[in-house]
């Protein structure tokens, strides 16, 4: 073939593959059907053209098989519903043909004729029989269109392509499929399976307009005509011949009605082949196309079934099989536990009821709740808000989940420190999954009340709902939890929790159903230690526990005089084999029992995973540039370390996944990681039953205790309490009596409850006069409680007191509405000030002092460094815990809050300028941990800051300077390494390590390979690389979602605009 040839060749060429015959889309005929004889001739036939294949060492290639509709009017090629059962019986050559042949062919062999002797002038021929059919069995078309393709076609056509050339066979006994007897077609395989791709999409699109198949214009006849010029011009002219008979059919099928409303097999078949000519091949996965339809099918029958509200849940609860598979691939869950079942199973869960359930810690309830997460983003399309208590499960969630959007097509949103978007970004078609702090989860929900979708929020999951009981930030949760119920009868809670006792007032509060279970997945013993005697708790037994063991460690004097509680003892009956935890009631005991324990074990601790715990040791130097703290160096070899918030985050991230991983054995703790990441072990160890000085709480004894026994690894979990004879009472009475109850803080954090819920009311226009805002107390969980927590004062007294506060204060005004003579109404509207504190979540106690220092600011701002700003967005609350030694400012009387909260300006200040915690840490004398605390915060307290400036037109000068001060605080790194830690999970010492390996940008990650980078990684293990790789790629299309939602804005017309609101008075 000449150049021309050549090169169209090479567009439209595709890697061979193997197609099904035309008969495949005809039902086999049945035994009855086929005439004595015809077996044998079709096995011989098929030994024939197997020894012809053989003999020309090639693939067979068919045509693309015709599909018939219901009625002749709707004739469709290859696209529309495939009857299953036809499917099941199709016959496929796919047994030696799933070995590609990589070699190049043209979609038409060398040639493509349109003449009287190719294939589409005999179905045009045949199609022509067909038109000339009696008017009277016009009605009969169905039963006569099957006969005749099955009759006609079926014994006619097969086609077979040796080399370059296609010839046509007609066989009569071309339907007897017998030869191709128990081959069946994959599940999900349809009609288009080895269709070219570019056909493939063709078809695609013809069976979009299948219906208006009828209603052929003289536009299509034109855009078909053109095509096959633009073809003709194309192609060399010594391949095509144009055949005669074309206008001639043509002009026969416009002479009849029925003929205009019928679309010519014959042109759809060109119209296939030259667009497959046409179209350049698109690179895509075709199994991964099947998995998607697959999925997108199961997602609407799992719709479906929630919206029927029917018993069948579908494959997996509702939702497609692959989320079960992702569980398998991702979490390692094969089968969810009886209770877990039984719970999404509940008709009040089946109902959308809001729902409270409350199990013992590590029995698996998060599991249930992202299930229910899932079917809310999936199958309902609404979006979805969990609320959890720290940034560091905030943060692990996320990580854990992002995989999961991205293979489900939804986006996980962080909402913690200084993140998340306010009002968050509407999305056009993919739900988001909010995970929030307290805070920043009351933030979402307020922004979402003020514009107006609320609604979209189908589904808030409580992690921890016990905390609604712990001072400020029980408030904040009941503050947002009571408005999304005020506000919207489509949201449903779910809360959850290891240590409730009053539940009823809960259940009242959140008009919820409750569910419990002591299930545990592992069996947990609890043991008591006096002296050296060991006691198993036993509800049972007269005082409450039995004698179980002597201890029989052999101690020598020193050993006892420093361990007089046998800790050395109790560990080495563990490790290093299995993990303990050891809880201490304060830091620098953690300290002090790591290295006393280590000072007795044995040097043969040293050589367990020796090479390992030498690159812990070697990363903690990496990310604190080339520090080290001197209790870890001694402590790490022999598998040991200390948890506690005196780590820096990278610290105790590293220290974590040493710890998951079995590198390191034992952990002495404080009470915080009880209630932060999981972290389980096959004993727990409790030092003293005191939290620093105050005597353990029965619901910190549980959560503590909760921690024994990993699921999958142990058999059984065990605590021990170690405890002195002047305890043994209290300890006694610990162990027995219930859970201490949670009662409302609303009312006893004055200015971060009640008055900031006032204030968010009216500003939010949720309530805007006395009787709706008192109305609006009842409903909350201090409502609930009122007659126990009020003595003296009566609710609506305290509504009274507050309302007048917050007006004397300049945060509210007061409006009176005369309704008649005799009643007057108060209504409240909210202030400039009190609208930039509601905003920016300022507490109350502290807002009129910073819009004081704000105003002072204007008058001198400084800007030849960012001091001067960084003091503007010191947070107050931090300054009563900082201890500058300068007495020579009290001799001149200076105000000791300015003065200490000048202080830790310059912390910062030399922390944004050096980026070291560990150098700042010597230079101001204080703990590393102390010092990243105050950097959160105040990135943290500037966001806030930020939003109370843009409420105030009078700080314009402020919204510039401090977003980019913001971005400083957050993440104090080098600029160039800010890309990377946007990611979840990615820390300042991860961050440096991927951009020395070249990764030096969100669309880096996103594309990474994850073994290459566990390679390339020091200490990186696959888990984290698929999780970090799964946060890049999260972020990655939150970020095109949203330049594709800007552009689509700014093209889009805009609904005031006169042109738009006159046309439709016109059609009005």
């Amino acid at each position: 073939m000449d150049e021309g040839g050549s090169r169209i060749r090479r567009r439209v060429s595709l890697p061979k593959r193997n197609r099904p015959s035309l008969g495949c889309i005809f039902v086999a005929p049945t035994a009855a059907e086929l005439e004595p004889g015809d077996e044998g001739k079709e096995e011989e036939e098929m030994v024939a053209e197997n020894r012809r294949r053989k003999t020309a060492g090639v693939l067979p290639v068919e045509v693309q098989p015709l599909l018939l509709s219901d009625s002749p009017e709707c004739l469709v090629l290859g696209g529309g519903d495939t009857n299953p059962d036809l499917l099941r019986r199709m016959p496929t050559d796919r047994g030696v043909g799933d070995q590609h042949n990589d070699s190049e062919e043209d979609m038409f062999g060398d040639y493509d004729s349109f003449t009287e002797n190719s294939f589409i002038a005999q179905v045009d021929d045949l199609e022509q029989k067909y038109m000339q059919l009696p008017a009277h069995k016009k009605h009969a078309t169905d039963f006569a269109t099957e006969n005749l393709y099955s009759e006609s076609i079926k014994n006619k056509l097969s086609i077979t392509t040796i080399g370059n050339l296609t010839e046509l066979q007609t066989d009569k006994h071309t339907e007897n499929q017998s030869g191709y007897e128990g081959v069946t077609v994959e599940p999900g395989a349809d009609l288009l399976y080895d269709v070219p791709t570019s056909q493939a999409i063709y078809f695609e699109n013809l069976q979009k307009s299948s219906n208006d198949l009828g209603n052929c214009s003289m536009k299509e006849r034109d855009w078909k005509s053109s095509s096959h010029n633009t073809v003709n011009e194309e192609l060399p002219h010594n391949c095509i011949e144009q055949p005669q008979q074309n206008d001639e059919a043509s002009s026969k099928v416009r002479i009849s009605s029925d003929m205009n409303r019928r679309k010519s097999i014959k042109d759809h078949l060109k119209s296939a082949m030259t667009g497959n000519a046409k179209a350049q091949t698109p690179v895509f996965s075709r199994s991964k196309q099947l998995k998607d339809t697959l999925l997108s099918e199961e997602i609407n029958v799992a719709k479906k079934t929630i919206e029927s509200s029917s018993n069948d849940l579908g494959p997996f609860y509702s939702l497609p099989s692959k989320v079960r598979d992702l569980y398998a691939q991702f979490k390692g869950i094969e089968k969810l536990y009886e209770w877990q079942h039984t719970c999404l199973t509940l008709n009040s869960v089946q109902e959308r009821k809001n729902l409270i359930y409350s199990l013992p810690t590590s029995g698996g309830k998060t599991l249930v709740a992202e299930i229910l997460m899932l079917q809310e983003l999936l199958c309902c399309r609404k979006d979805v808000l969990m609320i959890l208590p720290y940034v560091a499960i905030v943060q692990e969630k996320i990580s854990g989940l992002s995989s999961f959007g991205v293979e489900l097509g939804f986006f996980v949103e962080e909402y913690a420190g200084s993140k998340g978007r306010f009002p968050p970004t509407k999305r056009r078609e993919k739900k988001s999954l909010y995970i929030a702090t307290i805070e920043k989860g009351h933030s979402l929900v307020n922004s979402l009340i003020e514009t107006g979708r609320i609604d979209s929020l189908g589904l808030v999951v409580v992690d921890e709902l016990h905390m609604i009981g712990e001072g400020s930030r029980g408030a904040t949760l009941e503050m947002t939890l009571a408005k999304i119920l005020y506000t919207s009868r489509t949201t449903q809670i779910i809360g959850m929790s290891a240590t409730l006792n009053n539940v009823e007032d809960l259940q009242k509060f959140l008009q919820a159903e409750y569910y419990t279970s002591q299930f545990r997945p592992v069996e947990l013993k609890e043991y008591l230690k006096i002296n050296d005697t060991i006691y198993e708790i036993d509800s049972k037994a007269e005082n409450g526990m039995t004698f179980s063991r002597l201890l029989n460690y052999k101690y020598s004097e020193t050993l006892k005089k420093m361990d007089p509680d046998h800790l050395v003892a109790l560990v080495t009956e563990v490790i290093p084999n299995y993990s303990c935890l050891v809880f201490c009631p304060s830091k620098k005991n953690c300290e002090n029992v790591a290295e006393m324990i280590c000072k007795f074990l044995s040097k043969e601790y040293l050589k367990h995973k020796e090479k390992e715990k030498c690159e812990v040791i070697k990363n903690l130097k990496n990310i604190g540039n080339g520090n080290l703290c001197p209790v870890l160096k001694r402590t790490i070899p022999f598998g040991v370390a200390y948890h506690h918030s005196g780590l820096t985050s990278d610290e105790r991230k590293l220290l974590e996944e040493a710890y998951s991983t079995g590198v390191l054995c034992l952990f002495t703790c404080t009470s915080t990681l009880a209630a932060g990441v999981n972290l389980p072990a096959r004993r727990v160890i409790l030092r003293a039953p005191y939290v620093a000085k105050e005597f353990l709480k029965r619901n910190q004894y549980k959560q503590m205790i909760g921690r024994a026994g990993r699921a999958g690894i142990d058999t059984i979990g065990e605590s021990i309490l170690i405890l002195q004879e002047k305890d043994k009472q209290q300890v006694l009475e610990l162990i027995t009596r219930p859970l201490e109850n949670c009662y409302s803080h609303l009312v006893q954090e004055f200015t971060k409850g009640i008055q900031t819920l006032f204030l968010s009311l009216i500003g939010l226009k949720i309530a805007t006069n006395l009787d709706d805002i008192y109305h609006f107390m009842n409903g909350t969980f201090f409502g609930v409680q009122q007659k126990i927590l009020l003595k003296e004062k009566s609710l609506w007294e305290i509504t009274v007191e507050s309302l007048r506060y917050l007006t004397e204060k300049g945060l509210l005004q007061k409006d009176t509405i005369c309704k008649s003579e005799e009643e007057v109404q108060y209504n409240f509207h909210i202030t400039k000030l009190g609208r930039a504190s509601f905003k920016g979540t300022i507490d109350l106690a502290y807002c009129d002092i910073l819009y004081r220092d704000l105003k002072k600011g204007l008058e001198g701002l400084v800007l030849e460094s960012l001091l001067h700003l960084i003091y503007l967005t010191t947070p107050y609350d931090l300054v009563s815990q900082s201890n500058p030694d300068w007495m020579i400012y009290f001799r001149q009387k200076v105000d000791k809050d300015v003065v200490n909260r000048l202080y830790l300006s310059f912390v910062l200040y030399t922390l944004l300028k050096e980026t070291n915690i560990w150098t700042v840490s010597e230079k101001f004398n204080m703990p590393r941990g102390y010092i990243q605390n105050l950097l959160t915060g105040a990135a943290s307290f500037s966001s806030c800051v930020l939003h109370f400036c843009e409420e105030l037109e009078e700080f314009w000068v402020y919204r510039a300077l401090l977003v980019e001060l913001t971005k400083k605080l957050t993440y104090c790194v080098k600029a160039e390494l800010i890309p990377l830690m946007e990611v979840t999970g990615v820390l300042e010492g991860r961050a440096r390590q991927l951009y020395s390996a070249g990764y030096k940008s969100l669309m880096h990650l996103a594309n990474a390979n994850p073994e290459v980078l566990i390679k390339t990684i020091d200490h990186l293990s696959r888990r984290q690389a698929k999780q970090i790789i799964a946060s890049a790629k999260m972020l990655l299309h939150e970020k095109a979602e949203a330049l594709q939602e800007e552009v689509e804005e700014l093209l889009r017309l805009p609904s005031d605009f006169p042109g738009a609101v006159a046309s439709s008075t016109d059609k009005a």
